[in-house]
Parts: C-alpha cells; sequence; structure tokens
C-alpha cells in the first residue's frame, strides 16, 4: 500500500544527523553501502535500512538486480508513494485494526493510515527513519534505530532495533533484534523485499505470474476482510483453489488467473487483484526452506528459510505503472521500463497480523514485549538455478 506524504520532510531532516554518526562508515562514490560474497552482491542505504539492489546470476550467466527500487537513492525518501520498499517498518508492521490495541487493559489509539486501520505504525514508521550504520564489513552491514516512545502515533516506550544483513555463497541474510527498553509495547518486524526475478527484462511479459510459487508447508492462511485486515478465521487452502501453494512444487503464481474470483481475491471490494494476506507455515523442519519463488525466464529460484510463523505475500496490485524500474540494471531500454501492476511480489516473513488484536491466536507473548526482552527474527534466502 502507498503512503501520504506526511512526515517526509521530518525524515530528511533526520538524515544529516544520521550521517554525521556514520562517518566512519562511509559508503560508496555512488552513495550506497556495498558487501558481497561469491554468487552474490547486495548494496543498502540508511533510509529505511534499505535494501537498494540484489544481484545474483542468472542461467545466462549474467549477474541481474531481482529487487525493486530507484536509480536515483534521493528519491527514496521524496517518494509521495512510499511503497516500502525493500525496507524494515516498524514498529509494528502490517496492520493494525481499527487503529486501536490494549495491554494489560489499557488501550491505546494508532494513526489510521490505511482506511480504518494502521498499516506498518503510521506515517512516520521505521522505514520513513534514516537508521545509523553501526557495524561494516566486506559481507555485512548493520543499521541500528532508537525509537522514541510516541514517535508513531500510540506506540509507547522507547525501542532499540538492529538489522544485520550479511551474505555468504549465494545468500542474503538478514537478523533483526528489538529491545523493549522501559514498557510493554507492540513489536513485529519484516523486510519487506519486493522481487522481479526476470529483472524486467522477459520480452514477453513483465508480469509476475509466470514466476513459479512453492509454500510446502502453508495449506493454510488467515481469512481477509476487505481491508486485508484478518477476521480471526483460520482458513485451508483445497488443492488447485486460488490460495493453494502448497499443494505442487510447479504451480505458477498466476494458476488462478482465470477464476472470477482471482479479481478481488485480496479484498477493496474488487479492485485488488491477485494476492495480500498471510499464510502460516506449520511442522517445518529446522532449516527447511519454506517458501521458492522462481522464474523459468531467468532461471533464477529464491528459496527462504525463517524463524517466522508465516510470511506476508502480495502481488503488488496496487502499482499504478508511474514509477519507473532501475533503468541503469533493470528492464529492456523502451519496454519494460515501468512498475506496473501485477509485475513483482514482496514476500515479507513475520509473526500473524494484528495478532495483537486476536488473543485466540495466541501470539500475544510473541508480539508484545516489556523492559528487558528482545524481539529476534532470523530469515535468509538463498539463491540458485532452477
Amino acid at each position: 500500500m502507498r503512503f501520504s506524504t506526511t512526515f517526509i520532510m521530518a525524515s530528511v531532516a533526520q538524515a544529516a544527523a544520521v550521517v554525521r554518526q556514520t562517518e566512519g562508515f562511509a559508503p560508496g562514490a555512488d552513495g550506497k553501502y556495498t558487501i558481497s560474497a561469491p554468487g552474490i552482491k547486495a548494496q543498502f542505504i540508511p533510509y529505511g535500512a534499505t535494501l537498494t539492489n540484489l544481484f545474483v546470476r542468472d542461467k545466462n550467466g549474467d549477474d541481474i538486480d531481482v529487487v525493486l527500487g530507484y536509480d536515483d537513492i534521493d528519491y527514496y525518501p521524496v517518494d509521495p508513494g512510499h511503497p516500502v520498499y525493500n525496507a524494515i517498518p516498524g514498529r509494528y508492521a502490517n496492520r493494525i485494526g481499527n487503529g486501536k490495541y490494549s495491554i494489560d487493559g489499557v488501550e491505546y489509539t494508532t494513526q489510521k493510515n490505511d482506511g480504518d486501520n494502521t498499516l506498518h505504525s503510521g506515517t512516520n514508521n521505521w522505514s520513513f527513519r534514516f537508521w545509523e550504520v553501526t557495524a561494516l564489513s566486506e559481507d555485512s552491514i548493520t543499521f541500528s534505530i532508537l525509537d522514541k516512545s510516541n514517535s508513531s502515533l500510540g506506540f509507547f516506550g522507547d525501542v532499540k532495533s538492529s538489522v544485520t544483513y550479511s551474505v555468504t555463497d549465494s545468500t542474503w541474510k538478514i537478523k533483526i533484534t528489538a529491545d523493549s527498553l522501559d514498557q510493554k509495547t507492540p513489536i513485529l518486524l519484516t523486510q519487506h523485499t519486493y522481487f522481479n526475478l526476470d529483472a524486467y527484462r522477459n520480452p514477453a511479459t513483465s508480469l509476475i505470474w509466470d514466476h513459479t510459487l512453492h509454500l510446502p508447508y502453508s495449506s493454510r492462511y488467515l481469512e481477509a476482510d476487505q481491508g486485508a485486515l484478518p477476521t480471526g478465521k483460520i482458513l485451508t487452502a483445497a488443492p488447485g483453489s486460488i490460495n493453494d501453494f502448497a499443494s505442487s512444487a510447479n504451480l505458477k503464481f498466476g494458476h488462478s488467473r482465470d477464476d472470477p474470483k482471482f479479481q478481488g481475491n485480496c479484498g477493496a471490494n474488487g479492485a485488488c487483484e491477485g494476492y495480500n494476506g498471510y499464510w502460516l507455515i506449520e511442522d517445518a523442519p529446522e532449516d527447511a526452506v519454506v517458501l521458492t519463488l522462481a522464474s523459468e525466464f531467468s532461471g533464477v529460484k529464491a528459496e527462504l528459510r525463517t524463524d517466522q510463523p508465516g510470511v506476508v505475500i502480495y502481488s503488488c496490485s496496487w502499482m499504478d505503472g508511474s514509477a519507473d524500474v532501475k533503468k541503469s540494471t533493470q528492464g529492456l531500454g523502451e519496454k519494460n521500463n515501468k512498475v506496473v501492476k501485477s509485475s513483482c511480489v514482496a514476500i515479507e516473513a513475520q509473526d500473524y497480523p494484528d495478532g495483537i488484536n486476536k488473543p485466540e491466536w495466541g501470539r500475544l507473548e510473541k508480539q508484545i514485549f516489556g523492559p528487558g526482552e528482545r524481539y529476534v527474527q532470523e530469515t535468509s534466502w538463498t539463491f540458485g538455478l532452477v
């Protein structure tokens, strides 16, 4: 979903202070921090602790950039759409129903920035902030942030968070920690990564539907209302149904495009095409691959491992074609040069959305953290060939 311009200038004003704090870790001439290992190169900026580029090897032996973003890094803080490209939203990612939650009988009100709901903690969430670079090596970078009480409306208590990105042998690793410093507060985090494994270079289509998607441990998913807010019900996808990605390793992401219910499957009274929901990961062996996204055209496959209990899948229905792809690394010149509807997929490993308002799910201990308690997430993407 897209955000208003509220707080964008406030975020820009933070930049000078953060630059002063990170002088010991200078970016490259292009303004990006680059880490690399055999088969992979990743680039980042402090704004949102954002991944700007991710280069992996395709079937032709070429290095291709498989994530969305902008060529101009100065555009990230001022983009009025703010799609949260490959950033860390927080301190509570995804939706909070009706802009409110309760802890120990006290009700807190949050900013309604997505219809009747709060999305990613509002328009001053961590993806709008400049993080500090606190460690850097050839294959690893750490970003840190101190989120002061009520910096995002309704989130009280100070929280200190860090994300360490590292690369090794065609694998991108993500470790996120967050410490509640002085009072109970909701914490739910994710790396909000957008993929197109063809780098928009497939002359037949720029759409994502020819990719394959397999979630072998995710036959169940959360029912959502028209605003993409979970209702509380947990449903099971029948083999071959719209929301089934568990029954076969070779299911096209768009395998149900001809189903009349596909248009509107993610709500918005029929306007949201495809997917914008949460799939549970259940009974997966330790360190198992829980999701595989792959493209026959590029030959690239991306394998997800995570300690999180589920994953959000969003098929970019709200992309309207106004944003450019990164023309320096993506697209085909005058062809496939725009981010159009359904041309990408955001995959976000995280805990149950709105779990703080659904006690029947039993997620409160995983989403509310008091003084001295630490949130931890470890997730990785390994890239190879189909």
